[in-house]
């Protein structure tokens, strides 16, 4: 079996997938469920409920606040509490809207059969129709990043796609849900991917799956084996070769430049298989996305697990299933410890984007003590986009960021692999994120110039 990786850099973290041959099982239903309105990349989305409204599973709670955003619907059935704002994964306060739950009454609309349908069967899905049901049921990326998948589907003026690309790889530490999901519901992603190829207009599918996962090659290997167009991928074992420039690069062996190129732009449009389900589901079985799999996981956790959460459970709830959280120190994650955030409160809700529930403990909940560089190289060896880190720390912690943004500060991917593999401990993708967020700002805020002079140049003519 020949195996395909990325070209630049990578580290091989420890596995610890704890959970993988640990079958999903459904959570329970929370007392009160917790939506936010920022559960994706752009702008967050607009109540369209009030205090005191009776909502059921799958009801519209909110609409998309703009072109890049997404609507959220209710995965309970309940009251309307109240709309107010509750800390998030960030650690920030952000508008919520909070449901109290009273019995599990789903709209009518949504199809709850186990039959599988399949594209063949449905002539009227153009991909237009295709492309419209994925935006109204307000499906995101569900690896983690949180892009509207329709935009997606939408390459922008002068960019063609050629492939859709799945990525099944779940390179990062402990995390088991979308092993779990290929598992569990192969046939549904394959119709996903069929989708989605159409919404495309494409010919050519991929699945990429790291080769520690060989049950769910072989499983979606058979499954594919009469459909030519779809090819099954194995990769080698190694990080981050689920961010979607490295896995292009392993796949079709294609490079994506550095922003704002992305990966349409050498032809690829790259998904998750948990955003291939979301997309059957949402398509074939009008349910909007409410739910998903997460897992739960972590060294010192009694009894760790995957489970199909319902959007809004609080963490301390899927915790408390998995036997609570240890004794001793504790950094509960919302992610894995590569890429995952620290929590600051049990109470944040599961959303969109929520694959696992990390809970470090004793000296891995620690940061060891920092020490000067010692010039090693080792943080540029492992930057899968061939920057240098150790610069890029260093120009941040300077604020200088003229010299940041030419150093291309923005191609960052924010894997940690940097931090991860410096003997010294330095806290060097900290350092980076502070300053790209800065000269992302300033990016922004010349663009924002440079349009409204543009504006004021043409009322002038």
């Amino acid at each position: 079996m020949r195996l395909h990786t990325f070209r630049i850099g990578g580290v091989h973290p420890e596995e610890n997938k704890l959970t993988a041959e640990i079958a999903t099982v459904p959570a329970a239903l929370p007392e009160k469920a917790i939506f936010p309105l920022s559960q994706h990349i752009g702008a967050p989305a607009k109540p369209v409920v009030q205090r005191g409204d009776k909502v059921k599973v799958g009801t519209l709670l909110a609409e998309a606040g703009g072109f890049v955003s997404a609507p959220i619907y209710s995965s309970v059935s309940g009251t309307v509490e109240k709309i107010d704002t509750s800390i998030d994964a960030t650690g920030y306060r952000k508008p919520v809207i909070i449901v109290k739950v009273e019995g599990d009454e789903w709209e009518e609309s949504i199809d709850r059969s186990e039959t599988l349908e399949i594209l063949d069967k449905h002539p009227e899905l153009t991909p237009e129709e295709i492309v419209n049901r994925i935006k109204t049921a307000g499906v995101t990326g569900m690896g983690g990043a949180g892009f509207p998948t329709f935009i997606k589907l939408c390459p922008p003026p002068g960019c063609k796609a050629e492939c859709v690309i799945l990525n099944g790889v779940e390179c990062e530490p402990y995390i088991t849900s979308d092993y779990r999901l290929m598992m569990e519901h192969g046939r549904e992603i394959l119709v996903g991917l069929d989708l989605l190829m159409k919404a495309a207009k494409v010919n050519r599918g991929y699945i990429g799956i790291e080769e520690n996962k060989p049950k769910a090659i072989a499983l979606l290997t058979d499954l594919a084996k009469n459909d030519e167009r779809v090819t099954i991928v194995p990769l080698k074992q190694k990080y981050p070769q689920g961010g979607e420039k490295q896995l292009v690069d392993a796949v079709i062996g294609r490079q994506v430049p550095a922003p704002p190129a992305i990966p349409v732009n050498v032809g690829a449009i790259v998904q998750n298989v948990g955003t291939a389900y979301a997309v059957y589901q949402a398509v074939m079985k009008h349910k909007p996305l409410f739910e998903r799999y997460t897992t739960v996981t972590g060294k010192q956790i009694a009894h760790p697990g995957n489970f199909l959460v319902r959007m809004g459970t609080p963490f301390r709830q899927l915790i408390d299933a998995c036997g609570g959280l240890p004794e001793g120190d504790n950094k509960v994650l919302a992610g894995g410890p590569m890429m995952g955030k620290s929590v600051m409160s049990l109470d944040v809700p599961v959303c969109k984007g929520t694959n696992s529930i990390t809970v470090l403990t004793g000296a891995d909940a620690h940061r060891k003590a920092v020490q000067p560089c010692i010039r090693c190289g080792k943080c540029v060896d492992a930057c899968p986009m061939g920057l240098e880190p150790y610069l890029l720390a260093t120009l941040s912690a300077f604020k200088q960021y003229d010299r940041l943004e030419k150093e291309d500060v923005t191609s960052c991917i924010s894997c940690g692999s940097c931090q991860f593999t410096c003997p010294s401990h330095r806290p060097i993708l900290d350092n980076i994120l502070q300053g790209k967020g800065v000269v992302m700002g300033i990016i922004k805020g010349r663009a924002a110039k440079a349009k409204a002079a543009a504006a004021a140049k043409a009322e002038k003519k």
